[in-house]
């Protein structure tokens, strides 16, 4: 295995009956790093996490996760990993506290240790005020942080968080995502599963998922750049009208409103788009503008999964 990746996958791939989950993934995570799976739900992501885990076993391929053939030497791998999954996990019925207590005993770090751990981590995570507080009753934000620090307790090398953000507000998520990058400081890999644009926007590598294959991997910059498709944006009056009218028309791959304004993408041959969308609607509602303008990530993601990004990996 690479020294300096904590992933390394070939081939992996799980089928359920007749349903293939996860369709020959090949991976290569760095360490210290933040890698993001971008994807709607069914694409594959909290499968492939489960695999990586050691929780499912493949189907076919192979994965090493921290120099550990997975699923071969998965029980050797739990002590070395956190796992964070979208839906609350902990007990309801017990205070903060306890439930850290508790998951520091199924870790088995010695008594010393585990006060130490837990009174580090209701600092850092912000939990001082609700140690004595069931999880139960506790906030979004406040079951987020508390979830982390669960995951965190016993300091892993590898956390996979699966779509970890998914009940909380905006500014909880961001306040989320810097607790994240500061783990990558301290040596951290992270694997996170999303589908809010914002957040795979902020992960250091992002690999798109669709149907249980891997459309395209790569930094969120380097994705936009490689789009095989452009992109305008217009402003009408009437944006329904506008958009019923491009729809379906030659060259047209989608088209999305926003408010008054529309986004357009369009085939990559298509030598001048703003004229050729002035063409194509030239006699309807009046437009007060038409520019083109750079691809950003839900471009790509919509380009992917239509089979039009330059760089596919798979």
């Amino acid at each position: 295995m690479n020294a300096t990746a904590a992933i390394v996958a070939h081939n992996l791939t799980r089928r359920f009956g007749q349903l293939t989950a996860v369709d020959h993934i090949n991976l290569s995570i760095p360490r210290a790093h933040i890698y993001g799976f971008l994807g709607p739900n069914g694409s594959g992501k909290s499968t492939t996490i489960r695999m990586l885990c050691g929780l499912l076993i493949p189907s076919e391929g192979e994965a090493d996760v921290l120099g550990l053939s997975i699923p071969r030497q998965a029980e050797e791998l739990k002590h070395k990993i956190g796992y964070m999954t979208q839906r609350f996990s902990l007990y309801e019925d017990l205070t903060v506290h306890e439930n850290l207590e508790f998951i520091a005993k199924i870790y088995c770090l010695p008594k010393v240790q585990q006060s130490r751990r837990i009174e580090q981590l209701l600092v850092k995570y912000y939990l001082t005020d609700q140690t004595s507080q069931r999880a139960g009753t506790l906030s979004g934000g406040q079951r987020q942080r508390l979830s982390l620090a669960a995951a965190t307790l016993h300091e892993p090398e590898l956390l996979f968080l699966d779509e970890p953000t998914s009940a909380v507000d905006p500014q909880s998520r961001r306040e989320f995502w810097e607790t994240l990058f500061e783990l990558t400081t301290e040596g951290t890999t992270i694997l996170v599963s999303t589908h809010y644009m914002d957040e795979a926007e902020r992960c250091h590598r992002l690999a798109i998922l669709h149907r249980g294959r891997i459309v395209a991997d790569d930094t969120p910059r380097e994705l936009e750049r490689r789009i095989n498709a452009g992109v305008v944006e217009l402003e009408s009056e009437e944006p329904q009208r506008v958009r019923r009218e491009l729809v379906d028309k030659p060259g047209i791959v989608s088209v999305a409103q926003l408010g008054l304004r529309l986004r357009i993408l369009l085939q990559q041959d298509i030598v001048d788009p703003v004229n050729y969308i002035r063409d194509l609607i030239q006699n309807s509602a009046k437009i007060t503008e038409v520019n083109q303008v750079r691809p950003n990530l839900e471009d790509v993601f919509v380009a992917a999964t239509q089979g039009r990004y330059s760089g596919e990996s798979q």
